[in-house]
């Protein structure tokens, strides 16, 4: 046994506990020790009168101060100047030893001559079952391994003897090998201490054993080891500690020509692993993975001080170590077995198929079918707010990216988020875009049961009523009024608010729901900007509720959601407030249309808050000339059993859907009969549609949660639900036979908006404008459309919600004005200069004024007579013309407005890519999500009724 044994106790009062509490227990243990010390130095780093007085009280023989942040190797090597003996042990304020701890760990240390440190088995300090670690190695790669941390002690390992390292708290070293290696290595910033004492001891030909009976609590809320991650800080420090103390290590121990290849991968490293965290739902680790790179990256002198330490006093050789380390296929092992052994209570099966979900999408499908049997043989869906789309997949990304938009005279600025949206489903048909709108409009019945089943599995486990949520969903009047008006952008919301509902009810408990719903939320509010307001609404409540029940944790999952909505419309926002015009920005995106609007009477307001944005169809089947208020019945039922919700078993989440549907009402009450947007003349009236969406959220699934919860006779749930769904199915009846009696708005529709001619030189470039003169009763209306076509992406906002004509609008106007009357100037030739090609005239339409017959054949007959014109001659699309001479390609937008494009595009990319990273899947969230319920609102263990 050694002569003498002195214990270095480092004091620093920076813990969760006062550090006098674990003070007196720690002195209280060295006294009680069968083993006495035979010196005791303490230092005190910072630290009030009690902790002075119990230092000077404790018997040492020195008590140093030292200042407040001083880490443990410093302060250690403060009280090494004073080291009296054989060996020394290394204790913080918060390591209480049993007993016999010290005797033990002594018997260790003098089993043989070569052992330089004993390890002890370190537990919890409420716990002594516990092990908080009992031995630690590394990887190949350098990471630092628990060969025991958080096992239940059962003696398992009391048999164990080499070790690589260890726990810095407790360890026994003999004094001359503390001095030899000269003590800890502060620039691990207090993580891996033991480990790199351990490795340095193996490397200059000393042994480090266990010492497996000799047992010391810790609190872990001392100077020494990792802080106890029970608060957001402390477990970044810990990160941050531990991945410092790595990547040092790689440097310290790697080959000398390997040095600067290590220290020159060190930020693409960090980036490459901020990926990995995104994909392993740890975005908490990104920051202090940062820090500590950059912390490594200017502690080159740190480096070669430790290397020049190792060099001096190395007799062994790295090989040597390599049967101390934990190999791949050990740490697989380990993580079977933790995932195994931590499975715990499984959710239910989802039973899509069993259930009877696949049935009803296959259901819906052929109902869609039968509704549009010719729609597979379209080339593209027309009517409505309809149009082409771009030809080809890349001009759909010009339009969604780019800065010069393909309407009006010269209209520079970003295009509408809902662009990016149509340049998605464009792109799933790269060949033939269009194909793709009439593929939506195929499949939107199904996709709707689809959704409307997901979402109903976050409020009712049972099948039949998952059913019943689909089909109610599916056949929500404003959703088949989209349909049958043609109206893309709602419908696009329509589909994927469920999705949203599916993985929004759970955003607060996992990253990768958080991800998905940030995304979905975007894509929402790019169809719909009038939802932006409730949206911000939900997303306000819904962070405190979850930052109050579930914790911080919850509170950022949650905040993420609006981050991706806030990264794709602040071009928008701010190009609209630069023009001192934000109400622009609630603006419907796509093809303006002058939908037919209720009225606003208290016929037409009881209609909407039933649901119903427009006529659903009966008034026309059964020749009335306006909505009844009858058809407010058909959805009655549906709104009484919602309402009942509140009283269920499970009030909160009855209430949450509640205040949802009312949310969605009063922003549909808001923006009825509002008008923000124009097309000519024609006043375009906001689509309540989109908020009576959201609305049939929480009403459909109020009407779930009350069958599912107050219902409990079947036979009464059944007969409730009958009455429901025949209602739903009365109101949607008309909708569904739209088409098939000649009804609809919808129909085979044109590749382009512009006469074959057009078409066909525009295709490939958007640098040839066509000016479109289009007469009214009032005079003529003229807009130039870019390309081959008008379509869905090339629309915006920025032309449609325009409140005041700005300069290009007035060179435009001139520029027609010349065009029809005998102007000397050379109006032909500004039109060549600027890029535009043809002059078209719009044919007649039925109903037409006299006056605008009249201006038609004026503009006709003074454009027959313009020189420099060609006719053409009569189109599909209207009388056409082209220049004489050849034209040149519009000229490109500003060097600077396509910079900050860029600049924005590329952060925008930027905060997508991390929401496409944390929504990928991966094996330990979907293990994680097993223990979960997959009803919302629901705690581990409990169970819905059946």
């Amino acid at each position: 046994m050694p002569v003498r044994v002195h214990a270095l106790l480092v004091v620093r009062p920076d813990g969760r506990a006062p550090a006098a509490f674990h003070l007196t227990r720690t002195l209280a243990a060295l006294r009680e020790q069968t083993r006495r010390v035979d010196a005791l130095t303490i230092v005190l780093c910072g630290g009030d009168e009690r902790l002075r007085g119990l230092a000077e009280q404790s018997g040492a023989e020195a008590v140093i101060t030292a200042p407040a942040r001083t880490g443990y190797a410093a302060a250690l090597a403060m009280a090494s100047r004073r080291l009296d003996g054989d060996a020394v042990w290394l204790l913080a304020q918060d390591t209480a030893p049993e007993p016999d701890a010290l005797s033990r760990l002594a018997a260790a240390l003098e089993t043989a001559p070569s052992v330089a440190v004993a390890v002890p088995k370190i537990v919890d300090w409420d716990d002594r079952t516990r092990i908080v670690s009992l031995g630690r190695s590394m990887t190949r790669l350098g990471s630092a391994v628990g060969l025991a941390d958080g096992e239940h002690d059962q003696g398992q390992h009391d048999a164990s003897e080499d070790v690589l390292g260890g726990d810095v708290r407790g360890l026994l070293v003999h004094a001359a090998a503390w001095r030899e290696l000269d003590g800890l290595d502060p620039a691990l910033h207090g993580a891996d201490e033991g480990l790199d004492l351990g490795v340095r001891v193996r490397l200059a030909g000393g042994r480090v054993v266990l010492a497996p009976t000799s047992l010391i609590a810790v609190a872990s809320d001392g100077v020494a080891g990792p802080p106890a991650p029970r608060t957001t800080a402390a477990r970044a420090r810990r990160v941050h500690a531990a991945r410092v103390a790595q990547l040092h290590r790689r440097l310290v121990y790697a080959p000398a020509p390997a040095v600067a290849l290590h220290w020159l991968s060190l930020l693409p490293l960090a980036l490459w692993r901020t990926i990995l965290d995104l994909v392993g739902k740890r975005p908490a680790r990104i920051g202090p993975e940062w820090s500590a790179a950059a912390t490594v990256l200017v502690g080159l002198v740190p480096v070669a001080r430790a290397r020049r330490r190792i060099a001096n006093h190395r007799r062994a050789s790295w090989a040597q170590l390599a049967p101390l380390r934990v190999s791949n296929r050990v740490l697989r092992q380990r993580l079977v077995e933790d995932e195994s052994g931590g499975a715990g209570i499984r959710r239910t099966d989802l039973a899509f198929f069993s259930g009877g979900g696949a049935w009803a999408v296959l259901a819906a499908l052929v109902v869609s079918v039968a509704a549009l049997p010719a729609a597979l043989s379209w080339p593209s869906i027309g009517g409505g707010a309809l149009a082409p789309l771009a030809s080809s997949a890349s001009r759909l990304w010009d339009e969604a990216i780019g800065v010069q938009r393909p309407l009006g005279w010269d209209t520079i600025g970003p295009a509408d988020p809902f662009s990016l949206v149509i340049a998605l489903l464009g792109s799933a048909s790269p060949a033939e875009p269009s194909r793709a709108m009439v593929l939506l409009w195929l499949l939107a019945l199904p996709l709707a049961v689809l959704g409307g089943w997901f979402a109903a599995t976050r409020v009712t486990e049972r099948p039949t009523l998952r059913i019943m949520g689909a089909v109610l969903w599916a056949f929500a009047p404003t959703f088949l009024v989209a349909l049958t008006d043609g109206r893309p952008a709602a419908v696009i919301v329509h589909l994927v608010l469920p999705w949203l509902v599916f993985t929004g009810a759970a955003a607060h408990r996992s990253w990768g729901n958080a991800g998905t719903a940030s995304i979905l939320l975007a894509i929402v509010v790019a169809c719909a900007p009038i939802l932006a307001v409730p949206a911000a609404v939900v997303w306000f409540l819904g962070l405190i509720l979850a930052a109050a029940l579930r914790g911080r944790r919850a509170g950022f999952r949650w905040a993420w959601l609006l981050v991706p909505t806030i990264a794709l419309a602040a071009p928008m926002v701010i190009a609209r407030l630069r023009e001192n015009d934000p109400w622009s920005l609630l603006a419907d995106p796509g093809v303006p249309l002058p939908g037919s609007a209720l009225p606003a009477d208290a016929i037409g307001r009881m209609l909407l808050a039933a649901g119903f944005p427009a006529d659903p169809g009966w008034s026309a089947m059964l020749g009335a000339t306006g909505p009844s208020l009858w058809i407010v019945a058909l959805t009655a039922p549906l709104l009484l059993v919602a309402v009942g919700a509140v009283f269920s078993r499970r009030r909160l989440a009855g209430g949450i859907l509640l205040a949802l549907a009312v949310v969605g009402i009063l922003t549909a009450f808001a923006a009825a009969g509002v008008s923000i947007a124009v097309t000519a003349t024609t006043p375009i009236l906001l689509w309540p549609g989109t908020a009576l969406s959201l609305a049939w959220v929480g009403i459909a699934g109020g009407a779930l949660l009350f069958l599912e919860t107050v219902t409990t006779a079947r036979a009464a749930r059944t007969a409730v639900a009958a009455v429901v769904l025949s209602g739903v199915a009365a109101a949607a009846f008309p909708a569904l036979t739209a088409h098939a009696m000649d009804r609809s708005a919808i129909g085979r529709g044109d590749v382009s908006t512009l006469p074959a001619y057009i078409a066909a030189e525009g295709r490939g470039s958007s640098g040839i404008g066509t000016v479109i003169l289009r007469p009214t009763g009032s005079g003529v209306a003229a807009e130039v459309v870019w390309g081959g076509s008008a379509t869905v992406g090339g629309q915006s906002t920025l032309v449609s919600a325009r409140t005041s004509l700005t300069p290009a609008d007035g060179e435009l106007a001139q520029v027609a004005a010349d065009l029809l009357s005998n102007s000397a100037g050379d109006v032909v030739g500004r039109l060549r200069d600027h890029g535009i090609a043809f002059v078209l005239v719009s044919p007649e339409t039925a109903g037409e004024p006299a006056a605008a017959r009249t201006t038609r054949l004026a503009a006709e007959t003074a454009l027959d007579s313009r020189d420099g014109l060609d006719v053409v001659g009569l189109t599909d699309k209207g009388e056409l013309w082209r220049l004489s001479q050849g034209v040149e390609a519009r000229s490109d937008a500003p060097v600077a407005a396509r910079a900050a494009a860029a600049a924005g595009w590329t952060a925008t990319a930027i905060v997508f890519g991390i929401a496409l990273l944390l929504a990928l899947p991966t094996r330990g969230s979907r293990s994680a999500s097993r223990v979960i319920p997959r009803v919302a609102g629901l705690r581990s263990g409990r169970k819905v009724a059946r």
